[in-house]
């Protein structure tokens, strides 16, 4: 946690899939120093006709390395949020080659209670994990 779900255009190799990957959870350590193990990542891959990122009006060129993300999380603070994005882009460009004007991020904010890691059980709120309102 967070999960961080990648939105590409199809003809990557799972080696670059790997590395864009790898990337991506460095820059979520470095930012939000979660534990190594807390890696949730999901790809799905699109046709070029079924992905279209624009640019706001902005004049952000964008290529076919395009990549989008969405980061389901806990509230961490706009500080360390815009550090993720910093991060990310960087690392993105160093290891993988994606110019920061191909990354977009867009984080979707929940709470506690709509976290289960398995078991039927809500372990922010169970206090199996740290930082939640055990319950009893």
């Amino acid at each position: 946690m967070p999960l961080l779900h990648f939105h590409l255009l199809e003809g990557r190799t799972d080696a670059e899939i790997r590395t864009l990957l790898d990337a991506a959870h460095e820059a979520m350590l470095e930012a939000f120093a979660v534990p190594r193990r807390d890696r949730y990542q999901l790809v799905s891959e699109y046709k070029p006709s079924r992905m279209i990122v624009e640019d706001t009006g902005l004049d952000i060129p964008r290529t076919d390395k395009v990549v989008v993300v969405q980061m389901f999380s806990r509230p961490r603070g706009a500080d360390k949020t815009a550090e993720f994005y910093r991060l990310l882009t960087e690392r993105l460009e160093q290891e993988c080659g994606i110019a920061p004007s191909d990354v977009m991020i867009s984080v979707v904010e929940n709470e506690d209670a709509h976290w289960s890691f398995g078991n039927g059980r809500a372990q922010f709120l169970t206090g199996e994990l740290g930082g939640g309102r055990p319950v009893h």
